[in-house]
């Protein structure tokens, strides 16, 4: 597809509004992260259209309370919970070992934003391991499933902050330079546009859709616990032109990628407001950067990312 995609919604649709009238009977998602925020929510609505739903989550009990409701609110049954520690390869592994059948949908959801220095207990920066590689490393051992499907679709959540900065190809766990929380996390979220590009290039001809999104700066998820000192750029009326949400709008693009029609054929894009992006300009906080979509850097960052998982002892197939 080379014209813009573009739909009838925007920035104050609701994820409910975009899967309006859409069947996703037969249809199998995957969403991290679904225990809360627009994760939760992405589930729910999926499954009000009708789809079996598996929310994969560190929290157990929260994922067990949140498919609780999720099937008490739309009579949808097949709502399940799986154990996913995106930050733990061990945990990634285990969770497609024992995934079964095809996989229709696969919403990356979970994230974690401006932490304090943290490395896992391979040695990688936690933001880099939670929002991007492992993701990263589920997709991939998903692949098989999310080919059997036919016309699978992969949905990465990114973030507007992508803009403030590139994967720091030879030190992007801040081996040597010192740590920088934003630039960490700008750093995994270009990252995960950049997935989706080369994933889309690898996976076109198995059909499956790859794209990422802006979601929005949704203030009431548990997202910005660690923000005590935001950067001038989070302004909260969105006066630099980012668009505020709740978690219901915020939803709204991840579903509209993950099920709808207006979007079939689309991939290896970066999508915000229900519409694909137009390009980042400076001293405006929507759009999105050239060094995401760079088809070299996206190849660089895909063999990076299997080198990093060979050495850990999880090879990518």
């Amino acid at each position: 597809m080379t014209q813009r995609v573009t739909t009838p919604f925007g920035a104050t649709s609701t994820a409910a509004e975009v899967v309006a009238g859409v069947d996703l009977s037969g249809r199998r998602a995957v969403v991290t992260g679904a225990a809360s925020g627009i994760g939760e929510e992405t589930a729910r609505v999926l499954a009000s259209a009708g789809a079996e739903v598996t929310l994969a989550v560190r929290d157990q009990a929260a994922g067990q309370r949140v498919a609780r409701e999720i099937v008490a609110s739309t009579g949808n049954a097949a709502v399940h919970v799986a154990t996913l520690d995106l930050a733990d390869p061990a945990s990634v592994s285990a969770f497609v070992a024992a995934w079964e059948g095809p996989l229709h949908i696969l919403v990356a959801n979970a994230g974690v934003m401006a932490t304090p220095e943290r490395r896992t207990a391979h040695g990688w920066e936690l933001q880099f391991a939670t929002n991007y590689l492992g993701h990263f490393q589920l997709a991939t051992g998903l692949h098989g499933a999310l080919a059997a499907a036919g016309h699978a679709r992969v949905v990465v959540v990114s973030s507007v902050g992508h803009v403030n900065g590139e994967v720091l190809f030879d030190d992007v766990s801040f081996a040597r330079a010192p740590y920088d929380p934003w630039a960490a996390y700008s750093q995994s979220k270009t990252a995960n546009i950049l997935f989706a590009v080369e994933a889309a290039r690898l996976w076109a001809a198995e059909g499956i859709a790859v794209n990422a999104l802006n979601p929005g700066r949704i203030w009431s998820t548990n997202l910005g616990r660690h923000m005590d000192n935001p950067p001038s750029a989070f302004d909260p009326a969105g006066a630099t032109g980012v668009s505020v949400k709740d978690i219901a709008q915020g939803a709204a693009t991840s579903v509209l990628l993950a099920a709808s029609p207006l979007v079939e054929g689309a991939t290896g894009k970066y999508f915000e407001d229900c519409q694909e992006a137009e390009p980042f300009t400076a001293g405006v906080r929507r759009g999105v950067a050239d060094f995401a979509l760079d088809p070299a850097k996206a190849r660089r960052l895909w063999t990076l990312s299997a080198e990093l998982l060979a050495e850990a002892g999880y090879p990518v197939a």
